[in-house]
């Protein structure tokens, strides 16, 4: 799962990630607010499974730890 959240938030972001994972990426400039749809719909395509409007929160999707524990939850894993 790790190694696809990775591959999708490159992807997105079009840079090597050289961050923690309890670290914010919208604080270190990794993510925007632009760019929390096309993550989430880069973790759509990759995982098979819907995120809501209600959850495109960038508290949900901050770090890459909080991103595995919703997938870890929503995603079909």
């Amino acid at each position: 799962m790790r190694d696809r959240l990775l591959k999708v938030l490159q992807k997105v972001t079009g840079q090597p990630l050289n961050i923690g994972d309890e670290d914010s990426l919208f604080e270190s400039g990794v993510l925007d607010s632009f760019a929390l749809p096309d993550l989430a719909s880069g973790l759509e395509e990759e995982f098979s499974f819907k995120v809501p409007d209600a959850d495109l929160n960038p508290r949900k999707f901050d770090s890459i730890a909080r991103i595995e524990a919703y997938l870890s939850e929503h995603a079909k894993v």
